[in-house]
């Protein structure tokens, strides 16, 4: 019986038989908060597998509908189409008491979600199911993760891509497939409580421009303001706050929200006040101006280097001999669509912060110039068992071998090791009825090469970076087509303590333009929506970034992880971060992180500028500190 047969019963599954209603939206564009939904539809499925109920509709989003090219849904075909506000009741009832399940599931949860709070009404949604976050659990054998990719692999036919209604009956048969394999692995569904906390409302955000000239130090005694500066503003001004800092917009200051040792000045009428930044600049020894100087200064600010300027003076990258990897395939937009190779360049691993609460144990290793090839070669390898730095050094081993280091088990997983009390594992009934072959630790010492990797794996098709290497991301140069490039953490659920991934979109100081290029779950979006934070289910979650839109002030994205709660991420064990061109592309980058034991927050990966070129980072450096501390490391305004 094929798996995708409407008869396959799913209600005999303990934990993977649910009331789904199915769910797909054509939009405007990708934004939430700013594009209109275009089309609707909703396939209702019972636990037993077979549909209940379906609905679809064109809907007028009184706006241009956008890429026509894509979706195919022009003005004229809208016209005469109801508003969603007519149809929302409908909607409504159809996910009412059902999880709901879509293809990048946040996407068509943020896109329904406003368009409910436009409609002045709320979506009756409480918890949310995303195939491709699913999928990517069961790692089955295919080149990339798109809802066509998966239909063909799954054998369910697709009649037009990008129509709402068939795609969600694609859906439906992707879905039942997929319960099917994640029941035969025993993988736990990434089911997503709604709202999530990184969408506590759904409003527009005041546009903010990042400043667009390089910083040029601290305001000197005597000295103009030039072009560039940072400058903070604290206490009462004579001058309405807003009125200040739109002037010293225009004038071309990079108006900050906190003080740091990069700020080149502090306008105060009163230095004595003891708040917070004022505290801060006598300590960073930052200078401090009253309100009439500052805006006699402001009268005649000098030119400074523009972004783009100083980027193009950036010195040349001393090339090295690249590793050959998969092509990036050509998707369809609005993710890459060129092909090109990524390779690994030799840059020394990151100085350790003189923050005096970090925490880095071991020296980082220097990165590869090459992917790494060994007996373990193509292979994906789980390590069960054993203390935390013995099963820390199975894993750097089977990486050091060329293979790949898995956390959880999939259908990618070749081989399994066993240390001491591995046996005891909740997972091993699994992988002994599915056959995968089993090795004790010293099989790591000289492993066989007698067997092939199993059918489907995937261990070779991502660079492997140890901690602390670098690749270079392909070039991105095919103009007006928005790049998105992705980081994904996921890790095994051993901590009652929630974990959450964060993004500091930070300039040349290493310090945030505004307090809202902090992405975090309380604002998943910075203001130009560059970057996002995507929740993907309570063990995996990934940042997006739009690697051709990000302003020439942007020389660095770092993505950390952070424990909210008591926890530590030796509680948490390893890490495992992978990369790659949009959400639904196979990933080209991968590494295991796992040498954290009583850290808080992990810093995971830092994609940088070099010169013309993009790189990616795999750091791996933790801090004893919470979050808040990490924030204003990096100039955001936390209160006390």
């Amino acid at each position: 019986m094929s798996l995708t047969s409407p008869a396959f019963d799913l209600s005999g599954l303990r934990d993977y038989a649910h009331d789904w209603a199915l769910v797909d939206v054509e939009t405007s564009g990708l934004v939430p908060r700013r594009d209109r939904v275009l089309s609707v539809a909703v396939v209702t499925l019972g636990p037993d597998g077979r549909q209940t109920g379906e609905f679809s509709t064109l809907l007028n989003p009184g706006c241009d509908p956008g890429p026509v090219h894509v979706h195919g849904l022009t003005a004229e075909r809208l016209r005469g189409a109801p508003t969603f506000d007519q149809v929302a009741d409908r909607i409504g009832a159809l996910l009412a008491d059902r999880v709901l399940v879509a293809h990048n599931a946040q996407f068509d949860y943020d896109f329904l979600a406003h368009e409910f709070s436009r409609a002045r009404t709320w979506l009756p949604v409480t918890r949310r199911l995303c195939t491709l976050a699913l999928n990517r659990r069961v790692d089955p054998p295919t080149d990339d993760l798109k809802l066509g990719t998966l239909a063909a692999h799954y054998g369910v036919p697709q009649v037009k891509a990008h129509d709402a209604l068939d795609d969600t009956r694609v859906l439906a048969g992707v879905l039942r497939a997929s319960l099917q394999q994640a029941a035969r692995l025993g993988l736990p569904l990434p089911l997503v409580t709604c709202p999530p906390r990184q969408d506590p409302q759904f409003a527009p955000q005041p546009p903010k421009t990042p400043c667009g000239y390089r910083n040029p130090g601290r305001l000197t005694l005597g000295g103009p303001l030039v072009q560039g500066m940072k400058v903070a503003v604290t206490g009462e001004t004579r001058t309405a706050r807003a009125e200040l800092v739109g002037r010293s917009v225009a004038a071309g200051l990079n108006m900050v929200g906190s003080v740091s040792r990069h700020t080149s000045a502090l306008v105060t009428n009163d230095p004595a006040s003891g708040t917070a930044k004022a505290r801060r600049a006598l300590a960073e020894g930052v200078p401090v101006i009253d309100e009439t100087a500052f805006l006699r200064l402001l009268d005649d600010v000098r030119p400074g280097t523009p972004h783009e300027q100083a980027r193009s003076a950036a010195p040349a990258v001393p090339s090295v001999p690249p590793a050959t990897l998969p092509a990036v395939p050509a998707p369809r937009p609005p993710e890459p669509a060129e092909s090109t190779t990524v390779r690994a360049s030799s840059v020394p691993a990151p100085a350790v912060s003189s923050e005096p609460v970090a925490v880095d144990r071991e020296a980082q290793p220097q990165a590869r110039s090459r992917k790494l090839s060994g007996p373990l070669s193509g292979r994906r390898v789980l390590v069960l068992g054993g203390t935390h730095p013995e099963a820390v050094a199975a894993r750097t081993q089977v990486v050091e071998l060329g293979g790949a280091a898995a956390i959880n088990l999939s259908a990618s997983v070749t081989d399994v090791v066993l240390l001491d009390g591995g046996e005891a594992d909740r997972r091993m009934s699994r992988i002994t009825s599915l056959a995968f072959p089993t090795h004790d630790a010293a099989w790591l010492d000289a492993p066989a090469a007698t067997t092939q990797p199993r059918s489907g794996g995937r261990g070779d098709a991502a660079h492997v970076l140890p901690r602390g290497g670098v690749v270079d991301l392909p070039s991105l140069n095919r103009a007006g087509v928005p790049d998105r490039w992705t980081v994904s953490a996921s890790w095994g659920q051993r901590t009652a303590d929630e974990i959450d991934l964060v993004a500091f979109v930070v300039d040349e100081d290493e310090q945030v333009c505004f307090d809202e290029d902090f992405v975090f779950y309380g604002a998943p979006e910075n203001p130009a929506g560059t970057v996002r934070l995507l929740s993907d289910g309570p063990t995996e979650q990934t940042i997006s970034i739009d690697l051709v839109t990000l302003p020439p002030a942007t020389r660095k994205v770092v993505v950390a992880a952070a424990i909210d709660g008591t926890g530590t991420f030796g509680d948490v064990g390893a890490v495992h971060i992978s990369s790659g061109p949009g959400t639904s592309a196979a990933p080209l980058v991968q590494a295991t992180l796992d040498a954290a034991t009583t850290e808080r927050t992990l810093l995971l990966a830092e994609i940088y500028r070099r010169g013309p070129r993009w790189r990616l980072r795999a750091v791996g450096q933790g801090y004893d500190h919470g979050l808040a501390a990490l924030a204003r490391r990096y100039g955001v305004d936390v209160a006390d």
